[in-house]
């Protein structure tokens, strides 16, 4: 997956390493409840940025509901490089607690036209006997749309913020 942003790397990266960012784009993200957990920005730029979001039972679809009980909480861990280079890369984890499922990635921003480029290598596993292809099937396209919400997000909050 890729995603374009109308900031540059820098500008991107920037974002990141601003708590009030991930606060608002947790709370504008369609969780019914969304914390952040862990942010440490490193003196070398790097960043780590730990959140978890939630949605309640009454809003998972029932393929998700055949597998996992009540509301579903989502941990999601980013890991960002200083900008070198002109770049920065990343690496995505994510868990359900109490789920057997997972979600590891690798993303590379980069300069692209007059903006940059998120791009975003996933794997979802999701370990349930016959109905896991479907759930990581229901996860992947999940992704695609989250990935759009948030470079849209990140593309507004640069224009505001920056």
């Amino acid at each position: 997956m890729s995603a374009e942003y109308g900031g540059s790397v820098e500008q991107v990266h920037q974002a990141f390493t601003d708590e009030q960012y991930w606060l608002v784009r947790l709370g504008d993200s369609g969780a019914d409840d969304a914390t952040l957990d862990e942010m440490t920005v490193g003196d070398d730029g790097g960043i780590r940025v730990t959140t978890t979001q939630t949605l309640r039972a009454d809003r998972l679809p029932a393929v998700v509901t055949q597998f996992h009980r009540g509301d579903l909480s989502f941990v999601r861990q980013e890991i960002w490089t200083p900008v070198d280079g002109g770049r920065s890369s990343g690496t995505v984890t994510g868990s359900i607690p109490g789920a057997p499922a997972g979600l590891s990635g690798t993303a590379v921003l980069a300069p692209a036209g007059s903006g940059s480029r998120m791009s975003f290598t996933a794997t979802v596993e999701v370990r349930v006997p016959l109905v896991g292809g479907k759930i990581e099937n229901f996860i992947g396209s999940q992704l695609v749309d989250l990935l759009i919400a948030e470079q849209r997000f990140t593309t507004v909050w640069i224009a505001e913020n920056g």
